[in-house]
């Protein structure tokens, strides 16, 4: 294959060659063409085109069109594009006719009528072409990101490329508390997790910043009960920047990031932003120096009873067969247990393991996650978090509680909400309201009828007036009022039920008789009593 020609001498070669071909005949023109293939190395269907091209230009390329709109268009455009407020030139083409005739009434412009022609012919792409110098000088030099650079310095680590990593390799993210308004200065949650075995540090920022977040990671490295090796991030500003990369460099860290967008690609960290962040913090918002310093406080004992006293389960493989996905996991096993197992840690290491946790005591550790947790319900407002566990309660009386905490509900203080109170307004028109004295008239005369034929009655009585939906209001009634002449048998004739029989309407005068209290009777009686 003959060698290509420079682009200079590859227009000459179009150009004698073409006039040559054009002025041929047919036997001549295939040996013209082969020639011209042979010197230049072009593919002879693009040769071909090349040299029809420049035949029918006349042998004469290189010359430009005459500029339809000069310099009278553009300034008067520009007039234009500043009596509209700066608008963009798709609107500013819809407003042309109006807006050149009203400028002209009122004496404020004077176009030629060929200028006035061809300032109205542009299209909205020209208007943008010829506003853009105006546009670039009235918004300045804009900055030019550097992320794509950044980018490019930072290798994408997918989910599938961990492999089996030994420990010192960990997933980060920030998790934001913000309470779902995401206005203003808020704390954040720096998370790092150790892909190998689950071990989880939790830092707080007071803001979102990249300075911050290298300090975040520079101490927790003076916590890790092993070596960090790598660091793994999602494309956010805070980890893609300068001030990571530089102290990755120069730390001797392995950074890479995740795919944009792809959430699994950190799974690790992601599932302990809700296992632990989330479920220890909830979702209420923080802000200021006291809340980050509470936040420490709780991380501080976190990390202790989470890496050492929660079992964790680890993803042993995953299989797909058609739409379904069938997992299996290791035995659930505490990131400290699963360091204290692995083969690539040292003795030394593992030895601080064990020293780390055997002066441990879980249920203290739990009684000072509550005292914390408290501390940052109450930060929060939230008022059913006021004092739940105090600082000091003795752990005697924390261990009593235990037992019967769960009668209580939520043991959580940052995720207790304030009791409702009762409803006692209807939401709709009470079907029975206008007829209830009737029923009850029916029931003081034959106190053993059923629901069912108080219904019939009803339907009977007012024919299409109820609906055979409406006999489970009915039931509902009649087992109320039911109840309430039980509570008076119970707590005799002179005696108000404890809800003073409002749970029935209609007169709590009828309720006295006694032979409705004994027809309720039969109804509320023990089975085999007398």
């Amino acid at each position: 294959m003959a060698k290509r020609v420079s682009r200079a001498t590859g227009k000459e070669l179009v150009r004698e060659t073409g006039i040559r071909y054009r002025e041929a005949g047919r036997a001549d023109k295939g040996r013209i063409l082969d020639e011209f293939v042979a010197v230049t190395g072009y593919h002879r269907k693009h040769a071909l085109r090349l040299l029809n091209h420049a035949a029918a230009e006349g042998g004469k390329p290189g010359q430009s069109r005459s500029r339809i709109y000069d310099a009278a268009v553009r300034e008067a455009l520009t007039v234009l594009w500043e009596a509209t407020d700066r608008i963009c030139g798709k609107r500013l083409k819809a407003l042309l006719p109006t807006l050149v005739e009203s400028l002209e009434r009122h004496g404020h412009l004077h176009l030629g009528p060929e200028l006035r022609a061809r300032v109205l012919a542009i299209s909205p792409a020209t208007i943008d072409r010829l506003l853009a110098e105006p546009r670039a000088h009235v918004r300045g030099r804009r900055r030019r990101r550097s992320s794509g650079l950044l980018r490019s310095q930072i290798p994408v680590r997918t989910f599938a490329d961990w492999g089996d990593p030994g420990p010192g390799y960990m997933e980060v993210d920030l998790v934001a508390h913000n309470g779902g308004n995401g206005a203003g200065s808020f704390v954040h949650t720096l998370v790092l997790t150790d892909v190998a075995s689950g071990w989880t540090e939790c830092i707080p920022l007071l803001v979102r910043e990249q300075g911050l977040v290298v300090e975040g990671v520079r101490v927790v490295r003076t916590r890790l009960p092993f070596a960090l090796l790598g660091v793994d991030t999602d494309n956010d500003g805070a980890f893609v920047n300068e001030s990571l990369l530089n102290y990755a460099k120069a730390e001797g860290l392995v950074l890479t990031r995740s795919r944009a967008y792809r959430k699994n690609d950190q799974a690790y960290v992601e599932q302990k932003n809700g296992a632990v962040v989330r479920r220890l913090v909830g979702y209420a918002r923080f802000e200021g120096v006291q809340a980050a310093q509470t936040l420490a406080r709780l991380y501080s004992v976190a990390r202790l009873f989470v890496n050492c006293f929660q079992p964790s389960f680890k993803l042993k493989q995953k299989q797909r067969q058609g739409a379904k996905v069938t997992k299996q996991y290791h035995a659930p096993v505490t990131p400290c247990d699963r360091l204290l197992a692995c083969e690539a840690l040292s003795e030394e290491r593992k030895q601080g393991l064990v020293g780390l946790r055997s002066p441990l005591d879980p249920l203290r550790l739990l009684q000072q996650l509550r005292a914390e947790q408290a501390a940052l319900a109450h930060l929060s407002g939230l008022a059913a978090g006021e004092g739940r566990a105090a600082p000091d309660e003795s752990l005697a009386r924390f261990l009593v509680q235990l037992s019967t905490l769960w009668k209580g509900g939520e043991a959580r203080p940052t995720h207790q909400q304030p009791d409702r109170p009762p409803r006692h307004w209807r939401t709709r028109v009470d079907p029975l309201a206008s007829v209830w004295t009737e029923v009850e008239a029916w029931l003081a005369a034959e106190p053993e009828l059923t629901a069912k034929a108080l219904f019939s009655r009803l339907q009977a009585a007012h024919p299409g007036a109820f609906s055979p939906g409406q006999l489970r209001t009915l039931q509902r009634r009649v087992r109320e009022w039911r109840q309430v002449m039980a509570r008076r048998l119970i707590f005799g004739g002179g005696e108000q039920p404890p809800d003073g029989g409002r749970s029935v309407p209609g007169d709590p005068g009828l309720v006295s008789d006694r032979r409705l209290a004994l027809a309720a009777d039969t109804h509320f009686r023990v089975p085999g009593t007398a």
